[in-house]
């Protein structure tokens, strides 16, 4: 492999002259400069990153700890992060924490020592004391999707509670009063508030929400089977369930199966976080979708701007709902038949032209204009 001593022997150059035109120094000829350049074409030549983030203090290179890899939503979120750093110049290394706060440690420890200049965390649990210690020693840092309260940095992150609401409203004009919730872990920003909304927005209807329809699950499957395998057996189960992420609604669907019931005839079922394959279930789901790639494209900007001297801005997008048919919605209505096409007959006489319609005039609506 080429070195820096290769291309300046190639160019007839010093090391000095080489290292002033990668690093786009003003202080070099045109000519001398063409000709380092087409010696780097010509050997192949890679400056070293690691050598170079010696000189500049800079990696170009972000870390992610996301909670949990195999959640669709982070899949996309991770994606988005991704894109948005290649296009600012930037590399990215993913950690899973697998809602672990002991790995997401190990991550955040790992990152660091691999020079990062900056760490996006989904955090676990309330976070971590490894996560935490970086965060208050002044580590650009920017919080997606959850946050940690008292801690001074960048949330980038949807507000959920519209759509909670509106989801509600939804449930209620399909005639469902006795509405649950598969909620997230207590300790997870997002845990909670999706509780609170949900809650709030029963309220405002004079529902209830009794202790018997709060299922406490961990954003796993496993939970939302677990939870709704206990609502089931209530002696006055619920009429839908709201489950507060797309795995433990999928869960939830393999638990109402399990018992020979159906959605949404048996139990309606609603989700937080829309996933692609939810209109390809039967029923499709109705659910809250999050701006997932706008989010991951935010918290990049936000970091970046930490990391170059500026001051990064925390941002709230709002989510919405998507209504399918997993509540007892009525189906869409098919498609009206279209009119036959009349064709001319195959043989046979050509038919006599038809005379031209005559023009009718065009009658329209007075349009009432208010005066002010």
């Amino acid at each position: 492999m080429a070195g820096i001593k290769d291309v300046a022997a190639e160019a007839g150059v010093s090391v000095a002259t080489v290292s002033r035109v990668l690093n786009d120094h003003a202080s070099v000829s045109a000519a001398a400069r063409e000709r380092v350049l087409a010696a780097v074409e010509a050997l192949g030549y890679r400056p070293n990153a690691v050598a170079r983030s010696l000189r500049t203090h800079q990696t170009r290179t972000l870390g992610l700890v996301i909670s949990d890899v195999m959640n669709p939503y982070f899949t996309e979120l991770a994606r988005s992060v991704e894109e948005e750093a290649r296009a600012l110049g930037y590399s990215v290394i993913i950690g899973n924490a697998d809602e672990r706060p002991d790995l997401q440690d190990h991550h955040v420890t790992t990152l660091l020592d691999r020079r990062i200049d900056g760490l996006l965390v989904s955090p676990t649990d309330g976070g971590s004391p490894r996560m935490l210690e970086a965060a208050r020693a002044g580590t650009p840092m920017v919080f997606v999707d959850r946050w940690i309260p008292g801690v001074d940095v960048p949330v980038v992150r949807s507000d959920g509670r519209s759509a909670v609401r509106d989801l509600v409203a939804h449930l209620y004009g399909l005639g469902h009063r006795r509405l649950a919730i598969i909620a997230g872990p207590a300790a997870t920003t997002t845990g909670r508030e999706r509780v609170d909304a949900f809650r709030e927005a029963l309220g405002a209807y004079g529902l209830p929400l009794p202790e018997a329809y709060i299922g406490q699950g961990d954003f796993q499957a496993d939970s939302g089977r677990r939870v709704t395998e206990g609502f089931l057996g209530l002696a006055e189960p619920p009429e839908a369930v709201f489950a507060a992420d797309n795995l433990m609604a999928l869960g939830a669907l393999d638990a109402v199966r399990a018992r020979g019931l159906r959605v949404p005839e048996d139990i309606g079922l609603a989700a937080f976080d829309d996933i692609p394959w939810f209109v390809h279930t039967d029923p499709p789901v109705t659910a809250i979708a999050q701006p997932t790639g706008d989010l991951g494209r935010a918290a990049v900007r936000a970091l970046v701007d930490r990391i170059e001297g500026r001051p990064g801005e925390s941002v709230t997008l709002p989510a919405r709902l998507v209504v399918r048919r997993s509540c007892g919605e009525p189906a869409p209505h098919p498609p009206a038949p279209r009119s036959p096409v009349l064709r001319p007959p195959a043989s046979g006489p050509p038919a006599s032209e038809p005379p031209a319609p005559t023009q009718s005039p065009v009658h329209q609506s007075p349009v009432q204009r208010s005066t002010s």
